[in-house]
């Protein structure tokens, strides 16, 4: 967005040479739309989106598989906008999520609410039209799953809303999937477990690290309710059933030798991570921050293997 605001800037400018207010204002408040979509976050989503859809059984065409992929990002960044507009309260506690569009006014909450339903419609409804009634379904189930189930209920009455919410995070693959097959089998399931099993190590470093933030915001996260030394042993635990679950696809014969290797190697490092924090032999934030971002990395790294096997194979 900020070449794109310069660009747009310098384009006006070299028209008239000064840049009108109005079209200051109109740039600044597309990225504030933008930001209500957490395009970060919308970026994994998308990724592992094309991943499923690229491992799956046949033949998409480019544009129908491109259409398909803007619906899916799409459909995460409504699900991000509405769960943006229902937080706006606790995100205006939390020093993290403080300067987010709308605790700063920079978006009305029922300008964000009508934004994000209108686009959760469109989503769904073209991706409907472009692929397949099921994935429509799917992506639409995902949405209402994150925004009505982690969102409004578990995220403030369970410590345990990060397991059960991660399903909706963990869905895109198997949309993908179903986008360009039609049906679903052993292998998107595998890639949603993958990330089923992920989300909890990946969140909970991170509510270590931001604990005083959640606490005064009164969300339950785990290290608030069962304390930080249980959460530091269910990051350990969760971190190793990934391996094992992500190890999965390579001894079912889903995945090659390469892809093997490098969730082996990043299993490994994810485990010494997790197995540093467990421990203390550093900083607990300092070690939450490691594992919280290199989790980041190592998800990426094994889709990323997944994708180019399925690639060279085609």
């Amino acid at each position: 967005m900020r070449l794109i605001r310069a660009y747009a800037i310098d384009e006006v400018a070299s028209i008239g040479g000064r840049v009108p207010q109005r079209v200051r204002l109109n740039v600044v408040r597309a990225r504030d739309y933008v930001a209500l979509m957490k395009p970060r976050v919308m970026s994994l989503v998308v990724f592992t989106a094309i991943v499923g859809m690229v491992s799956a059984p046949g033949v998409v065409q480019p544009v129908t598989g491109l259409f398909a992929i803007c619906c899916i990002a799409a459909g995460a960044g409504a699900a991000a906008v509405l769960n943006m507009w229902y937080d706006a309260d606790i995100d205006a506690i939390m020093s993290r999520t403080a300067d987010r569009p709308i605790p700063r006014g920079r978006v009305q909450p029922g300008q964000a609410l009508a934004f994000g339903l209108a686009l959760a419609a469109m989503s769904v409804i073209l991706l409907g039209l472009a692929t397949n009634v099921a994935a429509a379904a799917l992506l639409a189930g995902t949405i209402g799953f994150y925004v009505l189930i982690y969102t409004a209920w578990l995220k403030r009455t369970t410590p345990q809303n990060i397991v059960i919410g991660g399903a909706a995070g963990a869905l895109p693959p198997v949309i993908g999937w179903v986008a360009a097959a039609g049906t679903v089998n052993l292998e998107p399931l595998l890639l949603f477990l993958i990330i089923f099993v992920w989300t909890p190590p990946h969140f909970w470093a991170l509510s270590l690290y931001r604990a005083d933030d959640y606490a005064r915001a009164g969300v339950p996260m785990l290290p608030i309710v069962a304390g930080k030394q249980k959460t530091r042993q269910q990051i350990l635990v969760y971190t190793l059933v990934l391996v094992a679950v992500s190890l999965t696809p390579w001894v079912l014969g889903l995945a090659g030798g390469a892809y093997g290797a490098v969730a082996a190697a990043a299993g490994a490092h994810m485990m010494f991570l997790a197995w540093r924090l467990w421990t203390g032999h550093e900083g607990e934030g300092r070690a939450a921050v490691r594992l919280f971002f290199f989790s980041i990395v190592y998800l990426f790294a094994i889709f990323a293997a997944y994708l180019a096997e399925k690639v060279l194979k085609a």
